[in-house]
């Protein structure tokens, strides 16, 4: 079978490697579309702490080729999370913060390759009428939802999203789903207004969010991004982080006492691809208008640079595996 493996600093190469036998409680698993993410960029430029070189890959749509439980010819999205099931975060229930967790694509080979060999305990059945491809979503669509119930919306309360990228917006998506009025903020101006597909009542630039929101999503990574959410929010409101970054940021000591907030951190997610496919598959439109770029897997090599092209919008960039 075929395999692109990043060799080194934004060198891929298509390879031939033996097909992949699945052991006990294993599922072999036809890659249909693989999505990309930032993550996915920073690899490709040896920017990451992965070890080069590694098959890329972990937001996965497929077709079951046999495993227990299915029928050949399944569509499924695989969740592609490891957790050591010991440490105390995955004995109260977060495996999403797992302190050895890993994850395909990202620390050990992924999906970009004809096949693979997962636990069938990772496949999600795709809900009928959905496009194969668009299950792909699934997983960063998890880490949005993730984001989101850690800040425990509230219907009816107002909620701002900090980044227009794709986890913004489907957080914003998912806030919408549960009657939250949401205003999306982003530096990029058709970025904050491609937000009003999801749901956001407005999509402005940072610099002009004004009002008290009760709830502050933080998808940028940025620090600056992050002293806005703190300012802005009301007080005994809820502020969650689900943008990384290395940079520092400075916060003085007396506000998050005085404003009583609680500041939260999200990682990954709480095996939420089944609710993920749910939540997609009840906003097809928006999550179809998620994925602009397709690119074949025979030219998966000129599928990174777009996710850094700054001259045109940018959302998820899909290879498609299955059709080479």
């Amino acid at each position: 079978m075929k395999v692109a493996r990043t060799l080194a600093r934004e060198r891929i190469e298509i390879q031939e490697v033996p097909d992949p036998r699945p052991g006990p409680g294993e599922a072999l698993v036809r890659v249909h579309t693989v999505t990309l993410c930032g993550t996915d960029l920073h690899i490709w430029e040896d920017d990451y702490a992965t070890e080069l070189p590694i098959v890329q890959g972990h937001e996965i749509a497929g077709i079951v080729e046999n495993a227990p439980g299915f029928a050949p010819g399944d569509r499924v999205a695989v969740s592609p999370m490891r957790y050591c099931g010991e440490c105390y975060a995955c004995g109260i229930g977060r495996v999403n913060a797992c302190r050895s967790s890993s994850c395909l694509g990202c620390y050990e080979d992924g999906a970009l390759a004809e096949l693979i060999a997962v636990p069938v305990t990772d496949l999600h059945r795709i809900p009928d009428g959905m496009s194969t491809g668009l299950a792909a979503l699934a997983e960063p669509t998890s880490i949005a939802m993730q984001a989101v119930l850690r800040g425990r919306p509230e219907k009816g309360e107002q909620a701002l999203v900090l980044g227009c990228g794709p986890i913004g917006l489907l957080a914003t998506l998912h806030l919408t789903s549960l009657g939250v009025e949401v205003v999306a903020a982003d530096t990029a101006p058709e970025r904050a207004a491609f937000a009003r597909r999801f749901g956001a009542v407005a999509g402005i630039d940072p610099s002009e969010v004004s009002g008290e929101p009760s709830l502050v999503i933080e998808a940028t990574g940025a620090p600056a991004a992050l002293t806005t959410a703190v300012d802005v929010v009301a007080t005994a409101g809820r502020v969650v982080l689900v943008g990384i970054s290395d940079r520092p940021v400075t916060l003085s000591m007396r506000t998050l006492p005085v404003k009583d907030l609680d500041l939260l951190g999200s990682r990954n997610s709480q095996r939420r691809i089944g609710e993920a496919l749910e939540l997609l598959d009840a906003h097809r439109e928006a999550a179809e208008a998620l994925v602009t770029h397709r690119v074949p897997f025979a030219r998966v090599a000129d599928a990174f640079p777009l996710l850094r092209s700054r001259d045109e919008l940018v959302g998820k960039v899909a290879v498609e595996v299955f059709s080479c």
